[in-house]
């Protein structure tokens, strides 16, 4: 499993993804979930991947195997992230006609989620969250991020923190929270992280980095946070019914 979370915000776009794929608890391993196309200047495109990873290694090679056929459509040609979206989509309907039969037959399902966003120049910055059967939606204003994989653990702390307005330092800070708080609660979610944030109109990436166990900001924030939760638990009033 995996756990990756992307916000839209008016600052520019945040992306977080861990790094675990299991098959059972005796057979972990380390795998990226977040790709990136860049062309500086021009269009900055990053995608990240949850799910089954036979297919989304092969929805990703095959949209790099595009960018090098310049007579078909491809990440590097499409002239908005409307058509980014339904390109992906299209190639992971390819992989399921490719594929589903075969994975049926023992028994394993289709299973693949993928988030999409950045920005190409002539639009705004955007954000899509693309379904097993190649249909999307797109962040909005009021929802302005999107999670795949292992959300559930790392959702009420994005819910109650993040807006439109928040910067890409709160962004980065809110993911890496809620990525803490899935790590403790779900094995199948570990290190090493990415992290990458993108400022508006800039068309090429601010930052990207790899975060491990030894990660000084890291370990800081899941260690003052841990101790700033159980403070302000301890400070809530005990429950007493008479008073209420």
């Amino acid at each position: 499993m995996t756990y990756c979370v992307a916000m839209r915000l008016d600052a520019g776009l945040v992306f977080l993804s861990d790094s675990r794929t299991n098959a059972g608890v005796d057979h972990i391993n380390t795998f990226r979930k977040m790709t990136v196309f860049e062309r500086p200047g021009e269009r900055v495109l990053v995608l990240m991947t949850a799910g089954n990873l036979s297919i989304s290694q092969s929805v990703v090679n095959l949209l790099r195997e595009r960018l090098q056929s310049p007579d078909e459509e491809n990440l590097h040609t499409l002239p908005n992230l409307f058509e980014v979206a339904r390109h992906i989509g299209t190639v992971v309907r390819e992989v399921h006609q490719r594929d589903a039969a075969a994975l049926g037959e023992f028994g394993i399902d289709f299973n693949a989620a993928i988030v999409v966003g950045g920005q190409i120049a002539g639009e705004a910055p955007r954000l899509f969250n693309i379904y097993a059967a190649g249909n999307f939606i797109e962040a909005t204003d009021e929802t302005p991020y999107f999670q795949i994989g292992e959300s559930k653990y790392g959702k009420p702390i994005v819910d109650r923190v993040v807006t439109r307005r928040s910067s890409l330092e709160e962004g980065a800070k809110c993911a890496l929270i809620s990525m803490d708080s899935t790590i403790r609660s779900n094995l199948s979610v570990g290190l090493p992280l990415d992290l990458l944030t993108y400022a508006s109109d800039t068309f090429r990436v601010r930052e990207h980095v790899s975060i491990g166990h030894n990660d000084a900001y890291f370990n800081e924030i899941r260690r003052q946070w841990g101790e700033r939760l159980r403070q302000s638990f301890s400070e809530l009033p005990d429950p007493d019914w008479t008073k209420f």
